[in-house]
């Protein structure tokens, strides 16, 4: 019945969008949030695959254009199509099967196979962007990912891609095995001058809008966090991609490892569980973004044994609430990116959630997953907001989320550049 009821949905859209090819759309909902402020009594015209106007309805309503489709989304939310800031599509839950395993084991085909089902649950679920950091050993399959959606092949978000990440050589990848094995890293290991300068160029060749590297990771004594590469290496490495156009962001946990990546010009922080008072300030003053993945943490704490909502917080999870706190009463600028694929893609909204239970407003943690993350991630004049002009990347939902944040998860229209993908009554 499940399977019976999507055929129909896709059926009914795609007809949707063939009859309606050459018309206006004019949404009609209880509300807006145009990505900055909520809007009363508006509605949204849209024209081929852009936002023509954002307007009261009654002003709308007395000279609509001919042949224009009313789609009337009565007690919903009118939202930009959301931004997911941190994703993994060709990962899946660590519950399912670990990273190594996934990394080791699981053939590029078929990873790449469960990347297309990934792809359509999460833009079914309102995101219609994806920052997807790093593919985790499937190579530069995500280049084909992207062309794929783009060419209207498959069903998904649209991607910014990392391709395969940069590590300092030894840091990273599956581990356990004997010193006389060489087995699969889940990145690019490269080090020094003339290595880096190769890799970058060659992860932008091959397709990558973005460079990611591990600023730290688990390679220190007893398997402790500790920074990878040099101040001097992620100089260059900004260097080379900036000259190209592309920004850089870092995981980074440790201070120094997040210092680095702050000094060295990276532009995003990805997870930062170790920040203090001083990094804080540093990110802050040098508009660097945090993107917390306070649902990565989370998941992989309850495959540990955590029974939410039942036992005591453990200890990591305390020690992230009060480090997130001080980033945000520190003022640094919060994306939102919950790392998905550690848990289920389509469950982006998870991250939201938290976001708010964390100490965000409901407000705020919507900007993070549409404004802020498009002027992170430079693609603001045309995304993350409901604007005259911009991408017909637009999203409805039951209820209001800028009160009550869990009314995210309940999506029942998505369009992606003018087209409907999703008509849920």
């Amino acid at each position: 019945m499940k399977n019976l009821k999507i055929y129909f949905s896709i059926i009914a859209c795609a007809v949707f969008n063939q009859v309606f090819s050459q018309t206006h759309f004019y949404l009609k909902p209880d509300r807006v949030f145009d990505g900055e402020k909520v809007l009363t009594g508006y509605g949204v015209l849209i024209k081929d695959n852009k936002i023509e106007k954002v307007d009261l309805m009654k002003t709308l309503d007395s000279a609509l254009p001919a042949n224009t489709q009313v789609v009337v989304l009565k007690g919903k939310t009118l939202l930009p199509g959301l931004i997911e800031g941190h994703s993994h599509l060709f990962l899946h839950p660590y519950n399912e099967t670990p990273w190594d395993e996934q990394v080791l084991k699981e053939s590029r085909a078929y990873r790449t196979a469960r990347a297309v089902k990934h792809a359509e649950s999460t833009l079914r679920a309102g995101f219609t962007t994806v920052r997807d950091l790093g593919t985790e050993g499937a190579e530069y399959d995500d280049v084909g990912l992207k062309k794929a959606i783009n060419d209207g092949v498959i069903l998904g978000p649209r991607m910014l891609i990392a391709t395969k990440a940069l590590i300092a050589t030894g840091s990273y990848g599956p581990k356990g095995f004997t010193s006389d094995m060489e087995v699969p890293q889940g990145a690019e290991e490269a080090d020094g001058h003339d290595d880096l300068i190769k890799a970058v160029r060659m992860q932008i060749g091959k397709g990558a809008d973005l460079i990611k590297v591990y600023a730290d990771y688990r390679w220190g004594l007893n398997s402790t966090a500790m920074p990878t590469f040099t101040l001097d290496e992620l100089k260059l490495i900004v260097e080379v991609a900036n000259s190209s156009g592309r920004p850089v962001v870092a995981h980074a946990s440790t201070p120094e490892g997040m210092k680095r990546a702050i000094l060295a010009g990276i532009e995003t922080i990805e997870h930062g569980d170790g920040g203090t008072p001083e990094i804080w300030k540093m990110m802050a003053d040098k508009n660097v973004y945090l993107c917390p993945t306070l649902a990565a943490g989370d998941a992989i704490t309850q495959y540990r044994g955590w029974k939410k909502g039942v036992d005591p917080e453990p200890d990591r999870i305390k020690a992230k609430r009060k480090s997130f706190s001080e980033a945000l009463n520190a003022g640094v600028k919060i994306c939102f990116g919950g790392d998905v694929g550690v848990f289920p893609h389509g469950e982006n909204a998870r991250e939201l959630e938290m976001l708010v239970d964390y100490g965000m407003k409901p407000l705020e943690a919507l900007k993070a997953a549409t404004s802020v993350n498009a002027t992170a991630f430079h693609i603001d004049t045309e995304f993350g907001s409901i604007k005259s002009g911009y991408f017909a990347d637009i999203i409805a939902v039951e209820g209001d989320p800028t009160v009550n944040i869990s009314d995210i998860k309940t999506v029942t229209f998505v369009m992606k550049n003018g087209k409907v993908i999703d008509l849920k009554k």
